[in-house]
């Protein structure tokens, strides 16, 4: 966000028209962020990220469902299920039991029996 950044600009005497024009930023919306710098919507993101962070801390073996059913039940924030895997994704809060992997990546290589008839040995 590049508003902080205008207002410290113009405390120091440069117009905001001209840090505008450099920044390539259109007056309008940095006049209304002056208005209400955090949005409802921040706010309420906000709200419901702590009350998953609470859930998560409090039992780090839950999944980003249980998190988003416990946030509602006891810190009163309901949210979608997908609404709670994004705060979870973008804050790093997975579950302490992860899924398991599928393979290790690699080629797997000849088969057994082919190195024992190239030794000549019995197979």
């Amino acid at each position: 966000m590049m508003y902080p950044l205008v207002r410290e600009l113009a405390a120091d005497g440069i117009p905001v028209a001209v840090t505008c024009r450099v920044l390539k930023l259109a007056r309008q919306p940095y006049y209304r962020w002056l208005e209400q710098p955090v949005t409802d919507v921040d706010l309420i993101e906000a709200y419901r990220a702590n009350a998953l962070f609470d859930a998560h801390r409090e039992d780090p073996e839950f999944g980003y469902r249980l998190l988003a059913d416990e946030a509602h039940h006891e810190h009163g924030q309901p949210m979608a299920d997908r609404t709670a895997w994004r705060i979870c994704r973008d804050n790093g809060w997975w579950c302490a039991f992860g899924k398991p992997k599928r393979g290790s990546g690699k080629r797997p290589g000849p088969a057994v029996h082919d190195d024992l008839v190239a030794a000549g040995l019995p197979g």
